[in-house]
């Protein structure tokens, strides 16, 4: 891109995705000059039983197969056509939510899902309407401190454009050692902006409270194991600090565990029923809450959400709402109303499914839709321009309904 063309966004052809991914399953899945003989024992390596029985005629695949096998220019690897199976297999799918990772990438997955991602630069990314976008930035962070904001698509990573990449991938090229320097390179309202950065080992807590006299303010980053118990912990000393109010901040957090949504929601929602859930394989469920552990169910709450707040925050900012718990204030959330699964090949690969949908407590669609504010403020474009400029308004617009 020459320096002085207008930025256009230039979506990944999921077009091109798909037909990648369905060569790499051809040719996973036929490893073999007889693919009948070979299926079944094949198959377990996919994450399916040895026993499996599909109504899909594989056969034609032998073909094609045979065609790659005795053409190829060079000698092909059963053990990296197996794991282009799987991730053809379900790149096919066409759910973004749905991916195998091999298990390296597994590793780091499960790393990102607790928070455990050694040196970067402090900020969590995903899929969003095409790019991988920053989801939050995290604090006391360098990109936080440096003017990186929630919404940035990552375009450049030390002058290479990663922008058609995996978030997976981008992550790996912006960690590093500690000390080290690295320029990361965003699109912002159509604009480039590069920032030089100084790699840090990355404080990120799943949970933090601060306070505004008799107010606590609970920002979640995202849903992990020991999220409930961090927050009840908190809650657990606001009788003694004379707290009678509370904001749930949820802006940013892109989800996690749905159980740990469930124990954070028990602090309000005294055993009843948090979402239902429908599923073709497991059929129609409903999570409840437990009972005798609500004590923050007469408090004043608010919870403020925004365009990325997605997932299990919405799981979490549509039972308040639902319960009349507590006052939404921000943006309507992402709208991500499906539920995803951590199944472990003996591979030690990982498949992440979608297993099931969920709807709120009260029955209401959020997928795709997401969850409408009941108060509805747009972050000022002078806190969007400076961060560092202290007048967050959202969070201003919460403590004034707070007070109410």
């Amino acid at each position: 891109m020459e320096e002085n063309k207008e930025w256009k966004e230039r979506k990944v052809s999921l077009g091109n995705a798909i037909i990648i991914g369905a060569v790499l399953a051809v040719v996973g899945v036929v490893v073999g000059a007889n693919w009948k003989n070979w299926f079944g024992g094949f198959m377990p390596y996919l994450g399916f039983s040895s026993n499996y029985s599909s109504d899909v005629d594989w056969s034609p695949l032998d073909e094609v197969y045979s065609k790659l096998a005795s053409s190829y220019d060079g000698e092909i690897s059963k053990d990296a056509v197996i794991d282009g199976a799987k991730k053809g297999l379900t790149e096919a799918l066409g759910d973004k939510y749905t991916v195998y990772m091999d298990a390296e990438e597994a590793a780091e997955f499960t790393d990102d899902l607790h928070g455990n991602v050694g040196a970067g630069i402090g900020v969590e990314m995903g899929l969003r309407d095409g790019y991988v976008r920053v989801l939050r930035t995290l604090p006391d962070n360098p990109a936080r401190e440096a003017g990186i904001l929630a919404g940035d698509i990552l375009y450049k990573v030390n002058g290479e454009e990663v922008y058609n990449l995996e978030s997976e991938e981008i992550a790996k090229k912006v960690r590093g050692e500690a000390g080290t320097e690295v320029e990361v390179t965003v699109v912002r309202d159509g604009e480039e902006k590069t920032f030089k950065l100084k790699r840090e080992e990355i404080n990120n807590v799943s949970a933090y409270v601060d306070y505004d006299g008799k107010t606590a303010i609970v920002t979640v980053t995202r849903f992990d194991n020991d999220t409930g118990t961090m927050v009840q912990g908190f809650a657990d000393k606001f009788k003694e600090k004379g707290i009678n109010k509370v904001i749930l901040d949820l802006r940013g957090n892109g989800g996690g565990y749905v159980a740990a949504a469930k124990d954070l929601l028990g602090l309000w929602i005294d055993g009843d029923v948090i979402l239902k859930q429908k599923s073709l394989h497991y059929g129609d469920t409903e999570e409840k809450t437990s009972s005798g552990k609500a004590i923050l169910k007469d408090m004043k709450t608010i919870v403020l959400v925004n365009g990325t707040t997605a997932s299990s925050s919405e799981i979490v900012a549509g039972a308040l709402q639902d319960y009349g718990k507590a006052t939404v204030v921000g943006e309507k959330t992402y709208g991500k109303g499906s539920v995803q699964e951590l199944q472990t090949l003996p591979s030690g690969g990982k498949y992440k499914l979608t297993t099931k949908t969920w709807l709120t407590s009260k029955g209401k669609t959020v997928d795709k839709k997401g969850i409408n504010p009941d108060v509805e403020v747009s972050l000022d474009e002078k806190y969007l321009d400076d961060p560092k400029d202290e007048n967050d308004n959202q969070l201003e617009k919460a403590i004034m309904e707070v007070i109410k």
